[in-house]
């Protein structure tokens, strides 16, 4: 029996978009039932709250399409009103500078998911663009802590590896990369290796696979079966319970957009060039979802995979670290 996207529940563990009224509606066409959105790159605690703000006012003025997100019953609830959960999410802990009190305030404005780096070295650890990862700092595994103990999701996706892996041995709770690629299909920094990868799931933790084209092995000219291809070499190599979507649409953005988030805190030395960003053909807008399940049907995918890659894992994922 066919599946019916709009029965799914649909999380994307990771978006990055502009947003505003546009990608709120264009999620609600997507049937997207909950995301992680980004709302801190480089940016310092003063920046990060009027950003956060923003949000609340977000929040009252697009009642209609979205809502926050503070635990997996508000995704239920998401899904049972046809609206999109926002889960706050950053990239960095830049936020927090060096007070690792203000965690739990951001937590309270309904902060779920942090990376402990974006690219570079900060005073948690070491990015995946730095010359040399000298792996969790001692103030990292504090902060580390203060996430376990507030049940805010560790995220992986753009640190190094030693960090990394320091990190998944450190935590008492599930970590996860929210949003990365395989290296045996593009050998590109940002890409996780297979060690790497069963490493995280052999200890309980996650894989969101993104769909960005400069890690894709065909870059701006890949479809939505090179995505699918993607996410089926994860799902051979970590399970199909440890794998969901991480898409990390940028949606929105302009030049000026990737030349920030492509320089060592914002405006530093050049990181990376992502050459023509251009998302797959079949799914370049996030009102493309229902293209994915689609997708995920013609393959033979049975419902129970298609159930839990679109969204039933990170439920499952959130649930366990968010109690």
């Amino acid at each position: 029996m066919a599946i019916r996207h709009d029965d799914l529940i649909v999380i994307d563990g990771l978006i990055v978009s502009d947003f505003g009224p546009e990608v709120f509606a264009d999620m609600r066409r997507g049937g997207v039932t909950a995301a992680n959105c980004t709302c801190s790159v480089w940016e310092d605690f003063a920046t990060t709250m009027r950003t956060m703000a923003r949000w609340r006012r977000w929040f009252r003025e697009h009642a209609d399409l979205i809502t926050p997100v503070h635990d997996v019953a508000d995704i239920h609830r998401a899904k049972a009103e046809r609206r999109t959960g926002i889960i706050h999410g950053w990239q960095n802990t830049s936020a927090i500078e060096d007070r690792i009190e203000y965690l739990e305030l951001f937590h309270a404005l309904g902060l779920r998911i942090v990376q402990l780096t974006y690219n570079t070295q900060n005073l948690v650890g070491s990015g995946c663009y730095e010359s040399r990862d000298s792996g969790l700092s001692d103030f990292g595994r504090d902060v580390l802590a203060e996430m376990n103990r507030l049940g805010i999701l560790c995220d992986l996706s753009h640190v190094g590896p030693k960090t990394s892996e320091d990190a998944i041995r450190a935590s008492q709770r599930r970590v996860a990369y929210s949003h990365c690629l395989p290296a045996a299909l593009k050998d590109h920094p940002r890409n996780k290796t297979d060690a790497q990868l069963r490493f995280i799931a052999e200890r309980g933790g996650f894989v969101g696979v993104t769909m960005f084209p400069p890690f894709l092995a065909r870059g701006a000219a890949a479809t939505i079966e090179d995505y699918l291809d993607a996410i089926a070499y994860v799902i051979d190599l970590v399970g199909e319970e440890n794998t969901g979507i991480g898409t990390d649409f940028t949606q929105g953005y302009g030049q000026a957009f990737f030349d920030y988030i492509t320089h060592d805190k914002g405006d530093g030395r050049k990181l990376t060039d992502f050459g023509e960003v251009l998302n797959p053909e079949g799914i370049r807008v996030i009102g493309d979802f229902p293209n994915l399940t689609a997708a995920m049907e013609r393959r033979g995918w049975p419902a129970a995979r298609i159930e839990r890659v679109m969204g039933g894992n990170w439920l499952a994922l959130l649930g366990d670290v968010w109690a």
